[in-house]
């Protein structure tokens, strides 16, 4: 669940592994040692290789203080310690690149104090290291996968620049994605293979690790469940297998995607100019929408493996919302979703579905090797897919630690989850924190808050402060894709539910989905690191939100956003991080009285 640390002065340290990030957290018994705090020093030692320091953006005012001297960078934590009591540490962008070390990370986190108003000198004595394995989240027969999901973050843009695109003007379905895609900052030149393996992070990795293997044993084949379906290299394997005879599409026909210049009807069309029997494609909705994103993946005929999640395959799903795959290397669940794919093909993508014995469910899992799980498969009948969601709720009311969130539209959809997850907020003695991308804006839901927080989610509607970079004002689609909420994670009983279900009444009953609950401490972990990262990266951005006042600026969509520095900002949020008082109005130690030193410290 986690690993701890702690020194003789009262000082502890805790590490929570995720995919392919750790969540660190400190915490101190003694509140004497909170006294003239400057925050923490956070020291990474890859096993093997040179250990760095983190990076802080916020760097002291110039002065005496302390330094290390062989930090010469002025964002380095040994000279600018990290003012926050948990750090979400993600392996590259400064100290590793594109070549990133997976394995044990040893962490050293010093907390670092003024004296006088100056910065101390880094005090070896008071030090705690932890050590943790780093890498893409794998059991022997279960695999996890995140996209990034950042366009809006300081990362996208310093690594793509203001102007990145993520599919070049007028190009067909089918692209070269070796080609350049922009120019950044630094004015180095990437191409769109470059920054979709960023944004698609460990999801993407997931999704063609199993479609190259495929695509290189003659003896595999494919069925794929789609929505959305237009990532160009994804697309090209697809109609490589198709040509082969290895693979059955089931493809949604919903208004969106059946339309003159939609790329699913080309793929189709051109699925089959390609196809050798027995490959072939069926296009079909359900009742509303063929909702699923799965792949099955056959050996010799007989069900291997299934990978499924919220991520569509597309460039949208992949490289733009916040999404999740969840990959079971297990022949029983494979064969599962044979059998549910074989049942919507033979029922024509139809409603019929729902009379099906496959749409009863939830079918348990409780083997060696895989979680405490189970999976149910829509379209059900109404009072199914009632007692399905009434489960939920009940279970997330019932919390008795923690319900951690990100569901896409928390506003609409009908059922009883969603009245649920809003009501948790009127429990101050639930740690809850969830996020929700409605058309309206995103939604924060956070402890202390009992209505929730509307966040503009768009850029455009924020400033940030010096000395953070205005960022990427792309906005295509949703941010929040994700379909999952996490019960209890940091409890010998948790549970996680997550896959395709949008957790509402009218998909349950007309949508194909599948809906995983997953009862297991390394994998609720894992989701719940997520939640909470997406939570503090859009909390920050809502801080930042243009005040609506005469002396505010007017943030013009894809223009110099730069604050005004003869401008009143009193009272504006931009006035947090002025360096005249750093210490005192950033940094507060008494957050160590907030509520997620009950979950984390």
């Amino acid at each position: 669940m986690f690993v701890k640390n702690s020194n003789q002065n009262g000082f502890s340290v805790k590490a929570w592994r995720g995919d392919a990030k750790t969540l660190l957290a400190f915490n101190f018994t003694d509140n004497t040692m909170v006294t003239n705090l400057a925050g923490f020093s956070i020291q990474v030692q890859p096993h093997g290789q040179q250990a760095y320091y983190l990076f802080n953006n916020l760097v002291l005012p110039s002065g005496a203080n302390a330094t290390v001297p062989t930090e010469t960078n002025p964002n380095s934590s040994a000279n600018a310690p990290i003012q926050k009591f948990r750090w979400l540490h993600v392996p590259g962008s400064f100290h590793q690149d594109d070549t990133v070390f997976y394995g044990v990370y040893t962490y050293t986190i010093t907390p670092r104090y003024f004296n006088d108003g100056l910065l101390t000198a880094i005090d070896p004595s008071l030090s705690v290291s932890v050590d943790v394995q780093v890498a893409p989240f794998a059991t022997s027969q279960v695999q996890l996968g995140f996209t990034r999901g950042f366009t809006q973050s300081q990362a996208f843009t310093h690594h793509f620049g203001l102007k990145a695109l993520f599919h070049p003007a007028g190009k067909d379905l089918i692209f070269d994605t070796g080609g350049i895609a922009g120019t950044n900052a630094a004015g180095q030149t990437y191409t769109f293979l470059q920054e979709y393996q960023w944004s698609g992070f460990t999801a993407r990795q997931r999704v063609f690790e199993i479609l190259n293997a495929v695509a290189a044993d003659a003896s595999l084949s494919i069925d794929v469940f789609a929505y959305d379906l237009n990532e160009p290299d994804l697309v090209k394997i697809l109609l490589q297998l198709a040509a082969s005879g290895r693979i059955r599409v089931i493809l949604d026909n919903a208004s969106l995607h059946h339309a003159p210049g939609v790329p699913e009807d080309a793929f189709e069309q051109q699925f089959n100019n390609t196809a050798k029997a027995p490959a072939a494609i069926l296009r079909g909705k359900f009742g509303r929408f063929a909702h699923d994103k799965v792949f099955i993946v056959y050996k010799n005929n007989q069900a291997l493996k299934v990978l499924t999640g919220s991520t569509n395959f597309s460039v949208t799903g992949m490289y733009v919302n916040s999404n999740h795959v969840v990959v079971f290397n297990n022949a029983d669940v494979a064969e599962l979703y044979s059998k549910v794919f074989n049942e919507a093909w033979n029922d024509h993508v139809s409603e019929t579905f729902n009379k099906s014995s496959l749409a009863e469910g939830p079918f348990l899992f409780n083997q060696l090797g895989l979680p405490k799980m189970s999976i149910s498969f829509s379209p059900h009948q109404a009072d199914i897919a009632q007692s399905t969601l009434d489960a939920i709720a009940t279970r997330v009311t019932a919390a008795t630690s923690s319900v951690l969130f990100a569901v896409m539209d928390i506003t609409s959809g009908g059922g009883p989850v969603f009245p649920a997850l809003k009501a948790i907020h009127e429990n101050q003695n639930i740690f809850s924190y969830g996020i929700s991308d409605a058309p309206g804006g995103i939604s924060l839901y956070k402890p202390g808050n009992k209505t929730g927080v509307l966040v503009g989610g768009k850029p455009g509607t924020t400033i940030l402060p010096p000395p953070f970079d205005k960022e990427h004002s792309i906005s295509i689609g949703h941010q929040i894709h994700h379909k999952f909420i996490v019960c209890d994670f940091n409890t010998d009983n948790p549970v996680v539910w997550c896959g395709s279900s949008n957790l509402a009444l009218g998909g349950e009953e007309q949508n194909g989905d599948n809906l995983i609950e997953i009862n297991d401490i390394d994998i609720a972990t894992v989701f719940a690191l997520e939640a909470i990262a997406l939570v503090d990266h859009f909390d920050f951005r809502n801080a930042n939100i243009i005040p609506k006042t005469p002396q505010a600026p007017t943030a013009v969509k894809g223009g110099d956003n730069t604050p005004d520095p003869k401008a009143n900002l009193d009272t504006a949020p931009l006035n947090l991080y002025n360096n005249d008082s750093w210490a005192t109005r950033y940094f507060n130690p008494n957050d160590l009285h907030c509520t997620d030193r009950v979950l984390f410290g």
